[in-house]
């Protein structure tokens, strides 16, 4: 594998943040394969914010870009690292090898297996580099590697393919590749856990009565699910009573709500129309499911059923989502909206109501932006309505403005 010569990597760091395309057109050194270095500067670029510590190492080579996007984020793969423990775990999709970098940072030993031989020789050269100089990297197929293997391990970890024969998103368990429902007897044999990466647009009641016991970790960034991931204890009893976990992880704190089926299905919930103040759930909460519970353990009201907003009379702290001060509650017409924003500009969120923000931005000539927050919704007497609110810091109540 070719490896890059310091001329070659003073060339990347020296145009680390060019337009890319831009550069390929200009004239550089005959001796410059600059098509290659090209392509290592967007792989790099796109790693930027998603892998900070991958970014800055000049001594990395990098996949095409394409693996880029595929690959873990430094945030969620440190998140799946806090799940494991034990001696030995075989990430058997090793893929770019951002999550078997994090696993290395709190397990002894871990094994790397990769069928694509050029992302395995990249991983073998990338890791060390990182500092993971407790990975054996392998090239194959995992589970052809795995049924050779005699000794069971801590941990599987396993990323399945989750497009189709024609490229499009599959979601439900059985469509992956590889099939896990029909894996979980050869799994069980060869590890104690087995740790999961799923769709994030799997449905997580229909997830468990097909795979059964597992614990559920909904793993939001800023506010926008990134992974879900599925823990099962091959060597744990039997229960109907799976656990939650919504993480959504933020610049200085995660928020992080735990619960289980039990626990929503008897937490009771009280409806209001809306008090002083607004919560906006994040969307691992709203993914996990948390609708009565949110309610009852933070001691808010709901505005109706299906609306997953929430209010309070005095200010709550740590609700996790968003916390906003009600100045006016208005019918969601353009003349109601104008006499309290002049200049019709403000954030537009749509919760259980009949339009569309794009139609609803429409209909009220309302410009993105300022520091009004708007929640059109569905009050609990079937009332269309518009809140229209400012936001504040969730932990303090104090304005964000």
């Amino acid at each position: 594998m070719k490896t890059l010569s310091v001329h070659e990597q003073a060339f990347i760091e020296q145009h680390l943040t060019d337009d890319v395309t831009a550069l390929l057109l200009r004239q550089h050194p005959a001796d410059l394969d600059v098509r290659m270095l090209a392509a290592q500067l967007t792989a790099r670029q796109k790693a930027r914010y998603k892998l900070p510590t991958w970014y800055a190492n000049p001594d990395l080579l990098f996949p095409p870009a394409l693996s880029v996007e595929q690959a873990s984020s430094e945030q969620t793969a440190a998140y799946k690292a806090s799940l494991v423990d034990g001696n030995l775990l075989l990430d058997l999709t090793g893929g770019m090898g951002v999550d078997t970098w994090a696993f290395s940072r709190v397990m002894p030993s871990v094994v790397y297996v990769e069928r694509s031989t050029e992302l395995a020789s990249l991983s073998a050269y990338n890791l060390p580099r990182l500092g993971a100089t407790n990975v054996q990297v392998e090239t194959g197929d995992g589970l052809a590697w795995l049924d050779g293997r005699p000794e069971p391990a801590d941990w599987i970890y396993l990323d399945p393919h989750r497009r189709d024969e024609r490229g499009g998103k599959v979601v439900l368990l059985d469509e992956y590749e590889p099939n896990v429902l029909t894996l979980l007897p050869f799994l069980a044999r060869k590890s104690r856990k087995l740790l999961l990466k799923v769709s994030p647009m799997i449905d997580l009641k229909q997830t468990i009565r097909q795979l059964g016991p597992a614990e559920i970790h909904v793993v939001a960034v800023l506010g926008e699910v990134k992974e879900v991931l599925l823990v099962v204890d091959h060597t744990a009893p039997a229960s109907a009573d799976p656990a939650f976990v919504a993480i959504n992880r933020l610049a200085q704190h995660d928020d992080i709500f735990r619960f289980t089926l039990t626990d929503e299905a008897e937490a009771v919930a009280s409806f209001s129309d809306p008090q002083t103040y607004l919560y906006e759930p994040n969307a691992a909460v709203l993914k996990a499911g948390a609708f009565r519970l949110l309610a009852q353990r933070f001691g808010l009201t709901k505005l109706a059923p299906n609306s997953h907003l929430y209010t309070s009379e005095q200010f709550v702290a740590g609700v996790p989502g968003r916390a906003f001060r009600v100045e006016q509650v208005i019918k969601p017409d353009r003349k109601s909206l104008q006499t309290i924003l002049p200049d019709l500009k403000g954030n537009l969120a749509v919760r259980n109501f009949p339009q569309t923000v794009a139609e609803l931005r429409r209909k009220l000539s309302l410009r993105e932006g300022g520091d009004r927050y708007l929640f059109a919704t569905t009050l609990l007497n079937g009332d269309k309505r518009l809140i229209v609110t400012r936001k504040v810091d969730a932990l303090s109540g104090d304005d964000c403005s």
